[in-house]
């Protein structure tokens, strides 16, 4: 099938795709926050009907014990490769509103930049895969390869249900490859495949003291407040080198060799293209390695956030009775996120001053994973890269986490291809959000090219699909 007539299509539909990716990045569907569920819900249905209207089939919106999952798929190439394109349409709290230029979910143009919430992470990135789709089935009636398309809306809170459903599932989810489109390249002219991804625990720490909030001048000096104690608990968990002081944290760190690592050498970011994207002056954490290294083939621990006692104006002269630390690891092979939680259980247990009481919940666990960069899905993937943006891809590892990795390779036994259209100062995860969208663009070019090129892949008989088997 030749992709030029879906090539065509999609130059001449740049600006009714622009619109539509704003439309879709005006709904708050962010799925940390219990207000927003019928957000997610709203989302959810719009997408469906938009993947029904370019012409996919059995489109489903499949409920979960949280937000719905988004099902669509088109099986009419029988004897060909089967694809999952996979991507969420959830996203982050948009606050800190203050420090947006303009609002996170009203959608702006400024520059060849679209600003939004989602924009890069990850509505935009899973809809250049939609958009490719529509080009071939609007001027052909048809693809190359078959498709199965997974959206979820739960992968911000680390895709609690996601695993299930794949699981009860896996016959009718059988397939060749699974694309994700989720990360990061290292530059508009540098596409970048990611061969590795950390895994991941979030932990809630809360230090508890009277039960109630006390008086600063009639019990200050006589009992422990509970904010100091957090703070000086936080303090003992890196020592002073940055690395973390768990006991026992480093025993499974898997050791490199210097072939991989001088093959991320040559690769992957420099610490000063590294320090530049993060807007700092000065690096921290283990000597030894780079920063590429640090944030790729070390594991972490981030202090996400801390609350306790008066957050308001004006003075409030109180010891509060609580403090909460909001914290979260980032693994590496062979680490396992329930043995790094009981890790940090033990270690709190050890450190909390007598006189307060700590409590620790921890949420999330993801598995750290590996991809086959030699694996033929994944080398269609170098060749996609270079017709759609001129320039040959480098694979990179990811400092970042995605749950599905792990889980396609694990119980569907297919690889994952990362397909990275983000940059650098996309702003993933902080205010002012963006998608450069020439990379959008070029990204629905790259995604008509994979299908064609995926085409050629050897396949094995994948089961058609049957009733699901929901939560």
């Amino acid at each position: 099938m030749d992709p030029h007539r879906a090539l065509d299509y999609a130059r001449t539909r740049r600006a009714p795709f622009v619109s539509e990716l704003k439309e879709f990045l005006r709904f708050p569907s962010v799925s940390s926050q219990p207000r927003r569920a019928r957000d997610l819900k709203k989302c959810a249905r719009w997408l469906a009907r938009h993947l029904h209207r370019i012409g996919l089939e059995r489109v489903k919106v499949i409920p979960t014990p949280g937000h719905p999952i988004v099902y669509a798929s088109w099986l009419r190439a029988p004897g060909r490769p089967t694809l999952i394109i996979y991507g969420h349409y959830d996203v982050l709290p948009g606050e800190p509103l203050s420090e947006w230029r303009t609002p996170p979910f009203t959608p702006s143009l400024k520059n060849g930049n679209l600003y939004a919430r989602g924009a890069a992470d990850d509505k935009g990135q899973l809809f250049s895969h939609v958009k490719a789709i529509e080009s071939y089935l609007r001027t052909q009636r048809a693809l190359p390869v078959n498709v199965k398309c997974i959206f979820e809306g739960e992968e911000e809170i680390g895709s609690p249900h996601l695993t299930s459903f794949i699981t009860r599932n896996q016959r009718a989810l059988r397939a060749d490859a699974a694309v994700i489109s989720d990360t990061r390249m290292l530059a508009p002219d540098r596409p970048a495949i990611s061969y590795a991804q950390r895994g991941g625990l979030r932990v809630e720490l809360k230090i508890s003291g009277s039960p109630h909030d006390l008086h600063s001048g009639n019990f200050g000096g006589a009992v422990l407040n509970p904010v100091q104690a957090l703070c000086q608990m936080i303090a003992r968990l890196h020592d002073a080198h940055g690395y973390i002081a768990i006991p026992g944290f480093y025993d499974d760190v898997r050791r490199w060799g210097e072939a991989e690592r001088s093959f991320m050498a040559r690769n992957g970011p420099t610490d000063e293209e590294i320090l530049q994207d993060a807007q700092a002056q000065w690096d921290w954490g283990e000597s030894g390695f780079t920063l590429y290294e640090r944030t790729t083939i070390r594991p972490a621990l981030t202090l996400n956030g801390i609350t306790g006692g008066h957050q308001g104006p004006g003075s409030k002269s109180i010891i509060p009775a609580s403090a909460l630390a909001k914290l979260s690891f980032r693994l590496v092979p062979d680490q396992n996120p329930q043995k790094i939680a009981q890790l940090f259980r033990d270690h709190i247990a050890r450190i909390t001053p007598d006189a307060v009481r700590s409590s620790v919940q921890t949420f999330s666990p993801i598995e750290p994973a590996l991809v086959d960069r030699n694996h033929p899905a994944v080398k269609a993937a170098a060749l996609a890269y270079r017709k759609g943006f001129g320039s040959p891809p480098v694979f990179i590892r990811s400092g970042g986490s995605i749950p599905v990795v792990n889980t396609f390779q694990q119980i569907l036994g297919c690889p994952a291809v990362l397909l990275g259209f983000g940059l650098p100062d996309d702003h993933i995860h902080a205010p002012n959000e963006k998608f450069h969208l020439p990379n959008f663009y070029q990204a629905i070019a790259t995604s008509i090219w994979y299908l064609a090129v995926a085409a050629r892949l050897r396949s094995a008989p994948r089961m058609q699909q049957t009733d699901w088997q929901s939560q």
